[in-house]
This record gives structure tokens, sequence and C-alpha cells, in this order.
């Protein structure tokens, strides 16, 4: 099963993560299937978030699950993090 979730980087006290899509039984910081953006927590409000939207709808297409802290993200930039949902214009 493919997961979307945050991989930490950056050094002690000063944390920068990126998003990534991983199998669930890798460690959090092992190996990535794609990177699709970052996360810097520590930097002002409108230069906190980079996102892939095209690649992550993709994921959440195939059926990869976000995990707690990545839903809340995607609902922050205005991407849906329900998985395997369709876009509105498509029945």
């Amino acid at each position: 099963m493919v997961v979307l979730r945050l991989k930490r980087m950056g050094r002690r006290h000063r944390p920068f993560y990126r998003l990534n899509a991983m199998d669930k039984r890798a460690p959090r910081n092992g190996r990535v299937i794609e990177e699709l953006g970052w996360f810097d927590p520590v930097a002002p409000e409108d230069k906190q978030l980079s996102l892939k939207s095209e690649r992550i709808d993709y994921w959440l297409s195939v059926g990869a699950q976000p995990s707690d802290t990545v839903r809340t993200l995607l609902k922050r930039s205005g991407i849906d993090p329900t998985p395997g949902k369709k876009s509105a214009g498509t029945a």
C-alpha cells in the first residue's frame, strides 16, 4: 500500500519536511517512490508549503492514503485529500 507522508530533513531545532509517496512498510526516512513537495514549518506563512498538485491528485486517485498531517496540509492548500474521489466534473 502506498501512503503520502512527510520525511524529516533539516537539522536539530530547524525541521524541514518533504512530502513523499512511500510504501507503508518503509521507515519514516526510508526509500521514496516519488517526491511530491515540501513543507517548512519555520518559514513565513506564504513560503511554508510547495506541492505538485497534479501528482498528488494522481496518487490519491490510485488509492494512496495520506497521513493525518499530510491530509491537513492538503486541505490548507486546497487539494481534496479524499483518496480515490473523482473531481466534481466527472460522474
